[in-house]
């Protein structure tokens, strides 16, 4: 059985963008596409230092899901966005 690591290692491996769209679209429904462009967005409001409740008010999301972002970024992650 596949696992998250097995999802990485294949998406690395696709070197073009027509096809990793495909493959993407493929494996998610348009609400998880949607959300992972929320999540992304939630990301990159943080890393510009808009406050959390800004952010959960213009995204119409809970605190919550903001906060977890801003927790993932204080535990290192999403150095390819910095």
């Amino acid at each position: 059985m596949a696992d998250f690591k097995d999802v990485t290692e294949l998406i690395y491996s696709i070197n073009d963008k027509r096809l990793l769209d495909d493959f993407l679209a493929g494996i998610t429904t348009a609400k998880e596409r949607a959300e992972i462009g929320q999540r992304l967005e939630i990301i990159k409001r943080l890393l510009a230092g808009e406050p959390q409740h800004k952010i959960a008010h213009d995204l119409g999301v809970g605190i919550a899901t903001v906060t977890r972002g801003s927790k993932e970024l204080a535990a290192g992650k999403f150095k390819v966005l910095r």
